[in-house]
């Protein structure tokens, strides 16, 4: 997990150099399955970090055939001071997490990541995690949520108007 977070950290701070939108949507692809790896794991059960990482792969497709159709013929080129601190950064990462040791972590921490592991082992004795009571809030806001985008979508692209895009 701390590698994960290390890796997120890194692509955090190499987003801010980039100026290619495939070389962004590269990174925040990168990003998301980390983010998705890491939710996964933190709630033992990997179907909701799966719809949001298909919901973000679903946004970069509509942006990337946008962008494809503003600059389709822009270079792709790699700045070699991208690079170096990409490389930097990355090393700097791993030997942080390499060294940093358990016992660095403030006792608040240590209770924290023990009260983690009860609560997982709660969730793993239940049957269906996301509609027991701690989350079926959250997924019934997520079903109307859904429900109110294809509404939207719906009334946005109505037959009668034709595409959105006219040439």
């Amino acid at each position: 997990m701390l590698y994960m977070m290390m890796l997120n950290w890194v692509m955090s701070t190499i987003l801010i150099f980039l100026k290619h939108p495939l070389s962004m949507g590269g990174v925040l692809l990168i990003q998301t399955i980390i983010i998705a790896m890491m939710s996964g794991m933190l709630y033992t059960n990997f179907w909701l970090s799966y719809i949001l990482f298909l919901i973000m792969v679903g946004g970069m497709l509509i942006m990337f055939m946008y962008m494809t159709s503003i600059a389709s013929n822009e270079k792709f080129m790699i700045p070699k001071l991208t690079m170096i601190l990409f490389m930097f950064s990355m090393m700097l990462s791993m030997i942080t997490a390499y060294f940093i040791d358990t016992s660095l972590l403030t006792p608040l921490m240590k209770i924290n990541m023990s009260s983690q592991l009860e609560t997982t082992k709660m969730f793993k004795l239940s049957i269906m995690k996301f509609f027991n009571h701690p989350n079926f809030m959250f997924s019934i806001m997520l079903m109307m949520y859904l429900l109110l985008t294809l509404i939207a979508v719906v009334k946005i692209t109505d037959k009668k108007m034709g595409p959105l895009r006219q040439k």
